[in-house]
């Protein structure tokens, strides 16, 4: 009798982990052939833009940026974790190399508005606030910088679940911080920013992200 009483809850822990597991699913942002499911703020600055040996690609090294470029998703995102790896590439002598990871954003009058997890000589693990508020929080580079391939290839997570944000850089938190306005949008697209200014080049792969 008392596993006949059992069995209906048992039955329901079952569904509810069933579900709770089918939604933290990491699923890919980037199908590694093409840019289907992204695009660009301005339709000009697409050119910027291309898919190369199953790596979206940012500029090309060569040529100066005229001014910052964003590549964004489609799609919008509340809570979640972001997960890729990057590497960014440029001489400093041709100008700033710098790049960053927009997310909670909103496209507004041709521009991109929200969170950035930054890129960079001097901004390495900083969130910003693009077309908004500007710097935010300060990343902590003390451990950061025993491990970072400054030219080389590096993992990025970028976890926000409500008001909470969190930035980890080669598994080493940088960036902690709660946003305590609630005007500011907690849901938006997820994008790739490539500064105006040197010859830089960034590159992505294995983009995913879990909706927590």
């Amino acid at each position: 009798m008392y596993y006949l009483k059992l069995f209906p809850l048992l039955t329901i822990m079952f569904v509810l982990t069933g579900f709770s597991q089918k939604n933290v699913e990491a699923v890919p942002l980037f199908d590694g052939t093409s840019l289907t499911g992204w695009e660009t703020v301005k339709k000009e600055n697409a050119v910027y833009w291309s898919v190369t040996d199953s790596t979206l690609m940012g500029g090309d090294g060569i040529h100066k940026i005229p001014e910052n470029t964003y590549l964004h998703t489609t799609e919008s995102y509340g809570d979640f974790e972001f997960r890729c790896l990057f590497r960014l590439t440029g001489d400093p002598g041709t100008g700033l190399i710098n790049s960053g990871i927009q997310y909670r954003s909103t496209i507004e009058n041709g521009k991109i508005i929200g969170y950035q997890a930054d890129i960079g000589e001097g901004y390495w693990g900083d969130i910003y606030d693009e077309h908004r508020r500007g710097k935010i929080v300060g990343g902590d580079l003390s451990t950061l910088k025993l491990v970072l391939n400054v030219n080389g290839w590096n993992s990025y997570i970028v976890r926000c679940i409500g008001n909470k944000h969190e930035l980890y850089i080669n598994g080493v938190k940088t960036s902690e911080y709660f946003e305590r306005d609630p005007k500011i949008p907690s849901k938006g697209v997820i994008g790739i920013q490539l500064h105006s200014g040197g010859n830089a080049k960034v590159q992505f792969k294995h983009l995913t992200i879990t909706r927590l």
